[in-house]
Protein backbone atom coordinates (compact mmCIF):
# COMPACT_ATOMS: atom_id res chain seq x y z
CA UNK A 1 0.00 0.00 0.00
CA UNK A 2 1.19 3.26 -1.24
CA UNK A 3 1.19 5.77 1.66
CA UNK A 4 -0.57 9.05 1.57
CA UNK A 5 1.16 12.13 0.89
CA UNK A 6 2.09 14.55 3.20
CA UNK A 7 3.31 18.03 4.43
CA UNK A 8 4.23 19.17 8.47
CA UNK A 9 2.74 22.36 10.25
CA UNK A 10 4.69 23.27 13.27
CA UNK A 11 2.23 25.02 15.56
CA UNK A 12 4.16 27.75 18.18
CA UNK A 13 2.20 30.54 20.31
CA UNK A 14 4.36 32.64 22.29
CA UNK A 15 1.43 32.78 25.18
CA UNK A 16 2.15 29.67 26.97
CA UNK A 17 0.59 29.79 30.40
CA UNK A 18 3.38 27.75 32.03
CA UNK A 19 6.01 28.63 29.67
CA UNK A 20 5.49 32.10 28.33
CA UNK A 21 8.00 33.02 25.52
CA UNK A 22 8.77 29.07 25.18
CA UNK A 23 9.54 29.05 21.44
CA UNK A 24 12.46 31.51 21.60
CA UNK A 25 13.53 29.79 24.47
CA UNK A 26 17.66 29.16 23.70
CA UNK A 27 18.82 25.47 23.57
CA UNK A 28 22.81 24.78 23.33
CA UNK A 29 24.06 21.85 21.36
CA UNK A 30 27.39 20.17 20.83
CA UNK A 31 29.02 23.23 19.39
CA UNK A 32 27.57 25.47 22.23
CA UNK A 33 25.52 27.26 19.87
CA UNK A 34 22.54 28.62 20.87
CA UNK A 35 19.13 27.89 18.73
CA UNK A 36 15.53 29.00 19.69
CA UNK A 37 13.47 26.25 20.48
CA UNK A 38 11.50 26.69 17.09
CA UNK A 39 14.65 26.85 15.35
CA UNK A 40 15.21 23.04 16.96
CA UNK A 41 12.05 22.23 15.92
CA UNK A 42 12.47 23.11 12.07
CA UNK A 43 15.55 21.38 12.43
CA UNK A 44 13.66 18.32 13.31
CA UNK A 45 11.07 18.45 10.83
CA UNK A 46 13.52 19.48 7.84
CA UNK A 47 15.31 15.86 8.68
CA UNK A 48 11.77 13.96 8.08
CA UNK A 49 12.10 12.34 4.32
CA UNK A 50 9.30 12.83 1.74
CA UNK A 51 7.29 15.72 3.24
CA UNK A 52 5.43 18.01 0.33
CA UNK A 53 6.69 20.92 2.08
CA UNK A 54 7.22 22.20 5.96
CA UNK A 55 5.52 25.48 7.82
CA UNK A 56 5.64 27.04 11.21
CA UNK A 57 2.07 28.19 12.35
CA UNK A 58 1.92 31.05 14.19
CA UNK A 59 -0.15 34.01 15.39
CA UNK A 60 2.83 35.81 16.55
CA UNK A 61 5.20 38.03 14.59
CA UNK A 62 8.22 37.75 17.00
CA UNK A 63 8.09 33.62 16.40
CA UNK A 64 7.82 34.68 13.06
CA UNK A 65 10.43 36.93 12.63
CA UNK A 66 12.70 34.43 14.06
CA UNK A 67 11.85 31.42 11.22
CA UNK A 68 12.15 34.02 8.66
CA UNK A 69 15.39 34.79 9.70
CA UNK A 70 16.72 31.18 8.98
CA UNK A 71 15.06 30.96 5.88
CA UNK A 72 11.88 29.27 7.68
CA UNK A 73 8.15 29.09 6.31
CA UNK A 74 5.72 30.67 8.16
CA UNK A 75 1.88 30.60 8.12
CA UNK A 76 0.04 33.43 10.53
CA UNK A 77 -2.92 32.44 12.17
CA UNK A 78 -5.00 33.94 14.76
CA UNK A 79 -4.60 34.16 18.20
CA UNK A 80 -8.06 32.81 18.86
CA UNK A 81 -6.54 29.14 17.99
CA UNK A 82 -6.76 27.00 21.70
CA UNK A 83 -4.47 24.88 20.71
CA UNK A 84 -1.86 23.20 17.96
CA UNK A 85 -4.47 21.31 16.11
CA UNK A 86 -6.78 23.94 15.86
CA UNK A 87 -4.03 26.24 14.96
CA UNK A 88 -2.79 23.55 12.15
CA UNK A 89 -6.69 22.95 10.79
CA UNK A 90 -6.84 27.05 10.28
CA UNK A 91 -2.87 26.93 8.60
CA UNK A 92 -4.45 23.79 6.70
CA UNK A 93 -7.48 25.99 5.22
CA UNK A 94 -4.83 28.83 4.02
CA UNK A 95 -3.01 26.54 2.50
CA UNK A 96 -4.84 24.41 0.89
CA UNK A 97 -4.74 20.74 -0.84
CA UNK A 98 -1.00 20.46 -0.28
CA UNK A 99 -1.00 16.57 0.91
CA UNK A 100 -3.31 14.07 1.62
CA UNK A 101 -2.34 14.23 5.66
CA UNK A 102 -0.84 16.76 7.64
CA UNK A 103 1.20 16.16 10.41
CA UNK A 104 1.34 18.32 13.07
CA UNK A 105 4.97 18.40 14.73
CA UNK A 106 5.15 19.93 18.22
CA UNK A 107 7.19 22.71 18.87
CA UNK A 108 8.57 21.92 22.16
CA UNK A 109 9.33 18.19 20.86
CA UNK A 110 12.96 18.56 18.77
CA UNK A 111 14.08 15.41 20.11
CA UNK A 112 11.07 13.54 18.49
CA UNK A 113 12.85 10.87 15.58
CA UNK A 114 12.64 12.33 12.65
CA UNK A 115 12.14 8.03 10.70
CA UNK A 116 8.85 8.17 12.90
CA UNK A 117 6.93 10.79 10.51
CA UNK A 118 6.78 7.98 7.74
CA UNK A 119 5.79 5.60 9.86
CA UNK A 120 3.49 7.50 11.15
CA UNK A 121 1.78 8.52 7.88
CA UNK A 122 1.64 5.05 6.89
CA UNK A 123 0.22 4.04 9.79
CA UNK A 124 -2.63 6.41 9.31
CA UNK A 125 -3.17 4.75 5.78
CA UNK A 126 -3.18 1.37 7.20
CA UNK A 127 -6.29 2.10 9.57
CA UNK A 128 -8.73 3.92 7.36
CA UNK A 129 -11.10 3.92 9.85
CA UNK A 130 -9.06 6.12 11.73
CA UNK A 131 -9.44 10.14 11.55
CA UNK A 132 -5.68 11.00 13.46
CA UNK A 133 -2.59 8.58 14.30
CA UNK A 134 0.12 9.34 16.86
CA UNK A 135 2.75 7.63 18.31
CA UNK A 136 3.53 6.06 21.72
CA UNK A 137 6.79 4.96 22.64
CA UNK A 138 7.39 2.46 25.74
CA UNK A 139 9.14 4.22 28.17
CA UNK A 140 12.78 3.49 29.20
CA UNK A 141 13.73 3.17 32.90
CA UNK A 142 15.19 6.38 32.81
CA UNK A 143 12.03 7.86 31.00
CA UNK A 144 9.84 6.64 33.18
CA UNK A 145 11.84 8.04 36.61
CA UNK A 146 11.43 11.31 34.60
CA UNK A 147 7.79 10.75 34.61
CA UNK A 148 7.31 9.92 38.13
CA UNK A 149 9.53 12.22 39.73
CA UNK A 150 7.33 15.55 37.81
CA UNK A 151 4.54 13.98 38.95
CA UNK A 152 5.72 13.99 42.63
CA UNK A 153 7.07 17.61 42.19
CA UNK A 154 3.46 18.83 40.82
CA UNK A 155 5.34 19.33 37.18
CA UNK A 156 4.24 17.73 34.05
CA UNK A 157 6.74 15.62 32.58
CA UNK A 158 5.00 14.29 29.45
CA UNK A 159 2.12 12.90 28.38
CA UNK A 160 0.86 9.02 28.61
CA UNK A 161 -1.32 6.67 26.67
CA UNK A 162 -2.89 3.60 26.44
CA UNK A 163 -4.36 1.28 24.03
CA UNK A 164 -7.28 -1.27 23.72
CA UNK A 165 -6.06 -4.51 21.53
CA UNK A 166 -6.08 -2.97 17.82
CA UNK A 167 -3.45 -0.61 18.60
CA UNK A 168 -6.47 2.77 19.17
CA UNK A 169 -5.99 5.25 22.02
CA UNK A 170 -8.42 4.56 24.93
CA UNK A 171 -6.92 7.20 26.77
CA UNK A 172 -4.30 10.28 27.23
CA UNK A 173 -3.09 11.94 30.81
CA UNK A 174 -0.37 14.17 31.58
CA UNK A 175 -0.58 11.63 34.48
CA UNK A 176 1.37 8.38 34.56
CA UNK A 177 -0.62 5.92 33.42
CA UNK A 178 -1.69 2.61 33.96
CA UNK A 179 -0.17 3.14 37.62
CA UNK A 180 2.46 0.93 38.24
CA UNK A 181 3.66 0.03 41.56
CA UNK A 182 6.30 -3.17 42.54
CA UNK A 183 8.15 -5.37 40.08
CA UNK A 184 6.31 -3.42 37.20
CA UNK A 185 7.86 -0.15 38.06
CA UNK A 186 11.12 -1.29 38.65
CA UNK A 187 11.27 -3.21 34.81
CA UNK A 188 14.22 -1.91 32.68
CA UNK A 189 11.44 -0.99 30.13
CA UNK A 190 7.95 -0.38 32.56
CA UNK A 191 4.79 -1.12 30.16
CA UNK A 192 4.13 2.58 30.11
CA UNK A 193 4.03 4.57 26.49
CA UNK A 194 5.30 7.97 26.38
CA UNK A 195 2.94 9.97 24.17
CA UNK A 196 4.87 12.47 21.29
CA UNK A 197 4.30 14.88 20.31
CA UNK A 198 2.99 13.76 16.48
CA UNK A 199 0.17 13.88 15.29
CA UNK A 200 -0.98 12.65 11.28
CA UNK A 201 -4.53 14.08 10.62
CA UNK A 202 -6.65 13.61 8.22
CA UNK A 203 -8.04 17.25 6.96
CA UNK A 204 -11.58 16.59 6.91
CA UNK A 205 -10.89 15.43 10.69
CA UNK A 206 -9.28 18.93 11.70
CA UNK A 207 -12.44 20.31 9.96
CA UNK A 208 -14.43 18.62 12.40
CA UNK A 209 -12.66 18.89 15.65
CA UNK A 210 -12.74 22.86 14.86
CA UNK A 211 -16.37 22.65 14.40
CA UNK A 212 -16.95 20.60 17.58
CA UNK A 213 -15.64 22.76 20.16
CA UNK A 214 -13.36 22.46 23.09
CA UNK A 215 -14.66 19.56 25.61
CA UNK A 216 -14.86 19.14 29.50
CA UNK A 217 -12.07 16.36 29.40
CA UNK A 218 -9.43 18.33 26.67
CA UNK A 219 -9.89 21.50 29.15
CA UNK A 220 -9.34 19.19 32.72
CA UNK A 221 -5.89 17.44 31.41
CA UNK A 222 -5.04 20.53 28.79
CA UNK A 223 -4.52 17.86 25.97
CA UNK A 224 -6.03 18.73 22.70
CA UNK A 225 -6.02 14.86 21.34
CA UNK A 226 -9.05 14.27 23.85
CA UNK A 227 -11.60 15.98 22.04
CA UNK A 228 -11.05 13.34 19.05
CA UNK A 229 -11.33 10.32 21.72
CA UNK A 230 -14.72 12.80 23.03
CA UNK A 231 -16.02 12.88 19.82
CA UNK A 232 -15.69 9.30 19.41
CA UNK A 233 -13.39 9.41 16.25
CA UNK A 234 -10.46 6.39 16.55
CA UNK A 235 -7.18 7.85 17.16
CA UNK A 236 -4.77 4.73 16.00
CA UNK A 237 -1.57 4.75 17.78
CA UNK A 238 2.01 3.60 16.23
CA UNK A 239 3.51 2.12 19.18
CA UNK A 240 6.99 1.96 19.12
CA UNK A 241 10.00 0.47 21.19
CA UNK A 242 11.88 2.34 23.56
CA UNK A 243 14.15 5.12 21.53
CA UNK A 244 17.80 5.16 21.77
CA UNK A 245 17.13 8.54 23.55
CA UNK A 246 14.62 9.74 25.79
CA UNK A 247 12.59 12.02 23.75
CA UNK A 248 12.36 15.03 26.53
CA UNK A 249 9.74 17.94 25.25
CA UNK A 250 10.46 21.13 26.70
CA UNK A 251 7.71 21.27 29.45
CA UNK A 252 9.09 23.27 31.80
CA UNK A 253 12.53 24.93 32.07
CA UNK A 254 14.21 22.43 34.25
CA UNK A 255 13.97 20.16 31.25
CA UNK A 256 16.07 22.45 29.16
CA UNK A 257 19.15 21.00 30.68
CA UNK A 258 18.12 17.56 30.08
CA UNK A 259 17.30 18.23 26.20
CA UNK A 260 21.40 19.84 26.11
CA UNK A 261 22.86 16.85 26.91
CA UNK A 262 21.31 14.24 24.53
CA UNK A 263 21.71 17.01 21.85
CA UNK A 264 25.56 17.02 23.16
CA UNK A 265 25.44 13.42 22.88
CA UNK A 266 23.99 12.82 19.96
CA UNK A 267 26.09 15.38 18.09
CA UNK A 268 23.39 17.62 17.19
CA UNK A 269 24.98 21.35 16.68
Amino acid sequence: MTSPSFAILIPARYASTRFPGKPLFPLSGATGEARALIRRSWDCAMQVEGAAGVWVATDDERIAAEVESFGGQVVMTSPACANGTERCAEAAAKLGPVAEVIVNLQGDAPLSPAGIVPQLVARLGEDAGAVMATPGVRASASVYRHLVEDQAQGRVGGTTVVMDQRGRALYFSKRVIPHLSGEDAAQDRPPVHLHLGLYAYRPAALAAYTAAGACALEQLEGLEQLRFLHLGLPVSVLTLDALEWDPIELNNPGDAPVIERILRERGIA
